[in-house]
């Protein structure tokens, strides 16, 4: 079988040369031979594997990572279907370029509908190069959109199990995106509240702060944050702290806004009581008077001066001067000095109650 020689074509120099995993199922070691010269003539290092069977091919894709497959069309017990088969069941995505010889127009076309990447004559191998780059660029492109899809599947799966209520919305304020979080916190499923507008969470007395709030958004480098009210299902308030952030294009153009917000009502709740506690801490500590410094009181009367200078008696002072209330009694001094014949009396009752 002829094959297109790569004498006369200039090697590439070192720094453009690449490193090409390939797996080449081909039975004749003569035109393997030739499709490594050929690749290593046009700047491919290869790291290659030789396989001619089905079982021998599988052994290869379970153990390495290819590039690239060139695969003949026909061998003696293998061909390019059933290795196209073990591509689709292993779920590999490599591109098998098939290298035969002609094989008519029809059965070309048929391999490229059953998933072979190209077909190249063994004759003529100057579109093998192109193919390969094309190939190599296309799977490169598939993997990094596979890849993004991956990203955004992950970062999708994190708002939606956020508990933060995040709900996305374009320039005309209809919703876009709602996550769990905001079916419970404003308890619309995704059904109801996708493709409405956001200001029916807003209070009718708030709506004009909407509108403030995306032309802060506009005006600022970062995202916008303040406590305010929203609307449930129900009609009932609920308290919020608020995070809105702007969502901009790949020109950094902002065609939308994400908000994310949580429930503040306990918060809220806890510090009025702790104001209202304050408060009533405060009240109670204003009616409560103390005495202090020098008080001057007479050494005879026992009266005390008040700031005014009038002489007042002594409950009296201490009575507007402190929350005490008196009540009166006779210490035993007294009842000895002033009712001596009750006192002998008393002091063997409290001497008896006593013991």
């Amino acid at each position: 079988m002829k094959s297109e020689q790569p004498t006369g074509t200039a090697p590439a120099a070192p720094s453009q040369r690449r490193t090409l995993r390939v797996l080449l199922v081909e039975d004749a070691e003569f035109d393997a031979l030739l499709l490594l010269r050929y690749l290593q003539a046009n700047g491919y290092d290869t790291h290659h594997r030789r396989v001619w069977s089905q079982a021998a091919m599988e052994e290869a894709l379970r153990s390495e990572v290819w590039d690239m497959i060139l695969c003949d069309y026909q061998l003696p017990s293998f061909s390019v279907r059933p290795a196209l088969e073990l591509l689709k069941k292993n779920k590999l995505d490599v591109p098998l370029i098939v290298v035969s010889g002609a094989i008519g127009e029809e059965r070309a076309v048929d391999l490229m509908n059953a998933g072979a990447s190209d077909f190249i004559v063994k004759g003529s191998l100057s579109r093998l190069i192109p193919a390969i780059e094309r190939e190599l660029r296309e799977v490169q492109i598939r993997r990094e959109g596979a890849a993004a899809l991956e990203k955004l599947a992950y970062l999708a799966a994190i708002v939606d199990s956020a508990e933060e209520a995040i709900i996305g919305q374009n320039l005309e304020g209809v919703i876009t995106t709602w996550n769990s979080g905001a079916e419970r916190l404003y308890g619309y499923p995704a059904a109801e509240a996708l493709g409405r507008a956001a200001s029916m969470l807003v209070p009718p007395a708030l709506h004009h702060q909407t509108d403030l709030l995306m032309s802060k958004l506009g005006r600022s480098q970062g995202p916008v944050q303040l406590e305010t009210v929203r609307l449930r299902k129900d009609g009932s308030p609920v308290d919020i702290f608020l995070t809105l952030s702007a969502i901009k294009n790949g020109d950094g153009q902002i065609i939308g806004a994400s908000s994310i917000a949580f429930d503040v009502t306990e918060r809220k709740k806890m510090e009025e009581e702790r104001t209202h506690l304050i408060e009533h801490l405060n009240q109670m500590l204003s009616k409560v008077k103390t005495l202090s410094g020098l008080l001057p009181i007479c050494a005879s009367c026992k009266k005390i001066r008040d700031d005014q200078g009038y002489w007042q008696q002594l409950e009296t002072f201490v009575r507007q001067h402190s929350g005490a209330e008196f009540s009166h009694s006779i210490c035993p001094e007294c009842m000895q000095r002033l009712y001596p014949q009750y006192a002998a009396h008393l002091g063997a009752a409290d001497k008896s109650a006593a013991e």
